[in-house]
């Protein structure tokens, strides 16, 4: 069945269905399994100064490293063997399907937010592009 698993988390309390399911998947399976968190891209201006870069990028990497945990905390406590990264510089649907291409997975667990209507479509939805766009499956968790 499964081989390889990618769950990707933003960190919210929403993610934390789609990492239990990943985890338990990947046990049943004896899969590996990868989470990853996608840092969004600094967007650099004429007043940007390098102590300012330097604290944002520290923010992002503790914001990653708090996500990250919860997934760590459920792979060990299940007793499952896992990898956790985070990248930065691409749109966070673009960085999962890299990541799952990279790593050969052949599933990539998400969770949707569930915006509809308007909401959904100004903001775009991160699931739905993973969706639109790739071409392994994808579980999505609500």
């Amino acid at each position: 069945m499964y081989e390889r698993i990618l769950v990707a988390t933003d960190g919210s309390a929403l993610s934390t269905p789609a990492i239990r399911a990943a985890v338990g998947l990947a046990k049943t399976l004896n899969a590996k399994l990868t989470a990853i968190y996608v840092v969004a891209p600094f967007a650099e201006g004429a007043m940007t100064s390098i102590s300012m870069l330097k604290g944002y990028r520290r923010e992002l990497q503790k914001d990653a490293r708090r996500a990250l945990a919860e997934f760590d905390a459920e792979a060990r406590a299940q007793g499952v063997d896992a990898k956790s990264s985070y990248v930065a510089g691409r749109a966070p649907w673009q960085a999962i399907l890299l990541a799952a291409r990279e790593r050969k997975c052949d599933l990539i667990v998400m969770a949707s937010h569930g915006r509809g209507g308007l909401s959904g479509l100004l903001l775009g939805s991160e699931t739905a592009k993973v969706l639109t766009h790739s071409k392994i499956p994808v579980l999505v968790c609500r």
